[in-house]
């Protein structure tokens, strides 16, 4: 059994970008070096949607994640950059990733909302945008090597 973590969020303008990237990557580097992550992959959209889906050996070891470091610093900085941003996990038994539309079905049936303040029409509708295919869609973030 693994423990998958699915989020999107998009960004409310362009100007976001760089410090949104910046703290991605730290967070990236982050989970990496948690205790029970076992990858993720990562999908940019050209509407500036950012999809993740992690995959961790435990729920409590995505909690930990989630809740310290670099990811909790950027945490209370999406409320004013994202417009739309949802969240949604679960159990599986194999230790595949979901593909990207598998997690839209379930962050649609499923998932929950996060807080922005500046929530898109979207947002306050409840509407996911079904992601859209690009050539950064599987970029992954295996964890770092103990050589």
């Amino acid at each position: 059994m693994v423990f998958i973590s699915v989020t999107r969020l998009k960004l409310r303008s362009i100007l976001y970008v760089l410090p949104f990237i910046l703290h991605s990557y730290k967070s990236s580097n982050q989970a990496k070096q948690t205790e029970g992550f076992l990858k993720g992959k990562l999908m940019i959209e050209m509407n500036l949607s950012f999809w993740t889906i992690t995959m961790w050996k435990d729920e409590q070891s995505m909690k930990i994640y989630r809740n310290s470091g670099a990811h909790l610093k950027a945490m209370p900085k999406l409320l004013n950059w994202s417009n739309e941003a949802s969240v949604v996990s679960w159990t599986q038994q194999e230790e595949g990733f979901p593909t990207w539309k598998e997690a839209y079905n379930q962050l649609q049936e499923r998932g929950r909302l996060s807080k922005v303040n500046n929530p898109s029409e979207n947002h306050i509708s409840k509407r996911i945008k079904e992601p859209v295919s690009t050539k950064f869609e599987n970029l992954l973030y295996p964890p770092k090597s103990n050589d």
